[in-house]
């Protein structure tokens, strides 16, 4: 049956399967072998196909991971009855607040076992996330005289570091009281830039998430 796949399906498999074991085991800890014996039937040479390398793979699964954010990104971005601040905050809302953030976090990665997908995530916050999407948001807020800066480039990737890399717990291995901690001062820099834009639901919503990442870490 795993042969008679449409093409598209039979990627959309070979990504599932190698997310899966890229969080599960480490991306450097997963052979193309690996993926091959959890695809159901599918040879090698159904794999080496599509994608040519492992690395190959891993820049389509992180393209995969990132494509739904900047997605939601976008839209927001081009919505034409929000401020520049009030931009900042739904992208905070939206972006904890998505149900495959669940998923990702009960999976309880270890990005220590995963240097070249973080380095990949952190490749597409810098060079794609924040001009494309962020940048865009705060030179509005300037305009509209919501957000004040000198840097807004430097503010852009600032504010995406802070919240997608330094406050992840999957990335530092924080508890609950950590990424409390770390929201509070993430707080205060944003109050800092007269942003207002966090508030005690998202804290509550990242202390769960750092939750369900501690609990099935431990269960692993």
């Amino acid at each position: 049956m795993a042969r008679n796949r449409h093409p598209e399906e039979t990627v959309h498999l070979i990504l599932d399967v190698a997310f899966r074991l890229f969080m599960e085991k480490g991306y450097e800890h997963t052979s193309i072998q690996d993926i091959i014996d959890n695809l159901g039937g599918l040879s090698k040479g159904a794999i080496y196909h599509h994608f040519k390398s492992k690395e190959e793979i891993l820049v389509a699964v992180t393209d995969r991971m990132t494509a739904e954010s900047n997605q939601m990104l976008a839209v927001i971005r081009d919505r034409s009855d929000l401020s520049g601040k009030e931009k900042l905050k739904t992208i905070f809302r939206e972006s904890i607040s998505r149900p495959v953030q669940n998923d990702i976090f009960t999976v309880a990665p270890d990005f220590h076992n995963n240097p070249k997908l973080l380095f990949s995530l952190l490749h597409d916050t810098i060079d794609n996330a924040a001009p494309n999407y962020i940048l865009p948001i705060i030179e509005q807020g300037i305009s509209d005289g919501t957000i004040e800066t000198d840097y807004p480039e430097q503010l852009a990737e600032l504010i995406l570091l802070a919240a997608n890399v330094w406050m992840n717990p999957m990335i530092f291995d924080s508890s609950e009281e950590e990424s409390y901690r770390k929201f509070m001062v993430f707080d205060q820099m944003m109050q800092g830039f007269g942003l207002d834009v966090v508030d005690g639901e998202m804290l509550e919503r990242l202390q769960e998430l750092a939750s369900i990442y501690q609990k099935n870490k431990s269960a692993s």
